[in-house]
């Protein structure tokens, strides 16, 4: 058995959840409106569409037990190269900049943790500064 042939401990839909939860857990305090934001995406995005929802608590213990760990956050994105494929990678780095923007704040921790995933993920920084610009405006509040 290859390690293509080896059976995966995650989806690429639970890589996009693990880094939309690993940015809600950055600062240390979990939000409301961040979990409102990734329970919305999963509800009534394409892309989840097939997500079987009962492993949304699997993969955010996955998360949090990686993050108790101090190289946790090298292992998360381990697991996200070997998983998700290039092609989602901007799609996980704007879903990743809604959660930060959901509410209101983006905190130190959360910037640097974008930016780790900019690099991680190969972003082009001109993508990136249009993807945030996009979820910036999204959550503009009066």
């Amino acid at each position: 058995m290859t390690n293509s042939d080896e059976p995966k401990i995650l989806t690429e839909q639970d890589c996009l959840i693990a880094l939309m939860v690993s940015i809600t857990i950055a600062d240390g305090n979990v939000r409301t409106a961040e979990l409102v934001k990734i329970q919305s995406a999963v509800n009534n995005l394409p892309i989840f569409g097939t997500y079987d929802i009962g492993r949304l608590n699997l993969v955010s213990q996955i998360v949090f037990d990686l993050f108790e760990n101090e190289d946790g956050l090298d292992a998360l994105f381990g697991l996200v190269r070997d998983i998700l494929s290039e092609r989602l990678h901007e799609t996980a780095y704007a879903l990743c900049c809604d959660v930060a923007a959901a509410d209101g704040m983006i905190f130190e921790t959360e910037l640097r943790l974008l930016e780790e995933m900019r690099y991680e993920l190969n972003i082009d920084r001109l993508h990136a500064a249009a993807i945030e610009r996009g979820a910036r405006a999204r959550h503009m509040t009066i």
